[in-house]
């Protein structure tokens, strides 16, 4: 692999890598780099974790003019501090993940990154956005309501990269896609990236390019799309013993980081809670948790405070975080194409993991078309209990291990030690994580109206007993009186 000061990158950009100890280029990086610096629209497939935000993200920031440019100032007031260069991103997740490694490789350069999508207050992002901003990096929704509303002016992107873009270009988000293009120039220089591209997608794909170089950097001869670093276990499980079945495979050796994957919110919620209770420093990350618990549980994750990380297929894209050594599927992905997202978050950047699939009974007609697609060699997977002797040493865990964590091996923080931010959620996200609170509010208020100040008053108001007898004894008495067809049956004359 050659050293990115010998592929035409920018000393500042050099400087800035080789701090995080970045110094050769991957595949895709050495391939796409020389033509990505020059203009060039790409198409650039890889391998999940093999380096495609460098890939497009090194021209993107050498083109910009940044704030400690000597051009900076010369540029005219209309222009100056406008979006340079635009990333588009499928999920939230992902976007924090590519923006964060944007700031990180420009920092030298003082360029100044903006990640956008629903979830959060508008006004931070308009705030920042009228200072100035050089790379904008967001989902299509928040983006093209900032630029409906007039905050995000587009007409001056030289760069627009759409990242995972086989799922961008899905019929679902073309739409979105299509006006987003549409606000910046026709002259801008265009780049694709993701592990994924079927021959439909690079089709709506050259509609937004001009003569698109296709670049693969895979072994032709290399049939199998997962890193070859990956050791992959399938077993048949049952479901009643997955728990304790994890449970134990989360205290094999060497384990570190661990990500698991489940097919629902609900799962997800139930898998971490559980985890908690046997030991482990577990958090959750699914739709019906605010945006704020989301990015709460992220940090604890890439910090270290938790080790195991339980996520719904939301965030299966874009979360690169150093040191996952093991990806755990609660049950069988949808497609070979989620399998490979969701494994791809381990063996990433030339290093080693390990991927364990629990096939349900259900599944294994749906695993064995995954299984032929990517030539694997679990076509009939092995009956697996938490108990089996090869759970044990496949994994390295060391004899008499039972499903809770010891107290002397539970050294993490947990979850409650990363501080959750207040965001200024919107949405419903929002009113669901104070759900209880306002629950609790209605029944105080309701019984303060019965028991409190205001029925107290209303006790005051009322005369006393003694007081209410004498008036009834200055009352005349009501006498009753008995007719029948007019006639008084008692004998005095009826009323008129």
């Amino acid at each position: 692999p050659k050293p990115f000061a010998e592929l035409g990158v920018d000393p500042k950009i050099v400087e800035a890598l080789a701090a995080d100890g970045i110094i050769t280029a991957f595949p895709i990086q050495e391939l796409t780099l020389p033509m990505a610096l020059a203009g060039t629209d790409l198409i650039g497939q890889a391998k999940t974790g093999t380096g495609k935000t460098l890939g497009f993200g090194i021209p993107l920031l050498q083109k910009l003019i940044a704030p400690d440019d000597p051009a900076f100032a010369e540029q005219k007031d209309g222009v100056r501090g406008k979006p340079q260069a635009l990333v588009v991103v499928p999920t939230r997740e992902l976007g924090i993940q590519v923006a964060s490694d944007l700031q990180k490789t420009g920092r030298v350069l003082g360029v100044r990154v903006l990640c956008v999508y629903g979830g959060r207050a508008y006004e931070p992002q308009v705030e920042a956005l009228q200072k100035g901003i050089e790379v904008v990096v967001g989902t299509p929704g928040r983006l093209i309501d900032l630029a409906r509303q007039g905050h995000l002016d587009l007409k001056h992107v030289q760069t627009l990269v759409l990242d995972e873009a086989d799922e961008m270009l899905d019929m679902g988000f073309l739409p979105d896609v299509e006006r987003i293009v549409a606000l910046t120039p026709a002259s801008r220089q265009t780049m694709l990236f993701s592990a994924t591209m079927p021959g439909q997608i690079v089709g709506l794909a050259r509609r937004y390019m001009t003569q698109p170089t296709h670049i693969r950097a895979l072994d032709p001869h290399d049939d199998n799309a997962t890193v070859d670093a990956i050791e992959q276990h399938v077993w048949r499980a049952h479901s009643l013993d997955k728990q304790e079945l994890i449970a134990r495979a989360l205290q094999s050796d060497g384990r570190g980081l661990t990500m698991i994957f489940c097919r629902t919110k609900r799962n997800a919620q139930r898998v971490a809670d559980d985890l908690v209770e046997r030991g482990f420093a577990a958090a959750a990350v699914h739709g019906d948790l605010g945006q704020g618990a989301r990015e709460q549980a992220l940090r604890a994750f890439r910090n270290g405070k938790v080790d195991v990380l339980v996520a719904t297929d939301v965030a299966a894209r874009g979360i690169d975080v150093a040191d996952v050594t093991h990806v755990i599927n609660w049950e069988c992905p949808e497609d070979e194409k989620m399998d490979l997202h969701r494994i791809g978050r381990t063996g990433r950047a030339g290093n080693s993991g390990v991927a364990i699939t629990l096939v349900d009974w259900d599944d294994l007609h749906k695993w064995k078309q995954i299984n032929q697609t990517l030539g694997l060699a679990f076509h009939d997977p092995i009956e697996t209990y938490s108990s089996s002797p090869h759970v044990y040493t496949g994994l390295g865990i060391p004899e008499g291990t039972k499903g809770r964590l010891p107290k002397a091996s539970r050294t993490r923080a947990g979850l409650d030690a990363e501080v959750i931010e207040d965001l200024g959620e919107t949405g419903a996200a929002a009113g669901k994580r104070n759900r209880g609170k306002s629950h609790g509010d209605r029944d105080s208020s309701r019984d303060h109206g019965r028991s409190g100040k205001g029925e107290s008053a209303k006790r005051e108001d009322r005369p006393r007993r003694e007081d209410r007898d004498k008036d009834a004894a200055d009352r005349p008495r009501r006498e009753r009186r008995r007719t029948r067809n007019g006639e008084n049956l008692d004998g005095a004359p009826a009323p008129a």
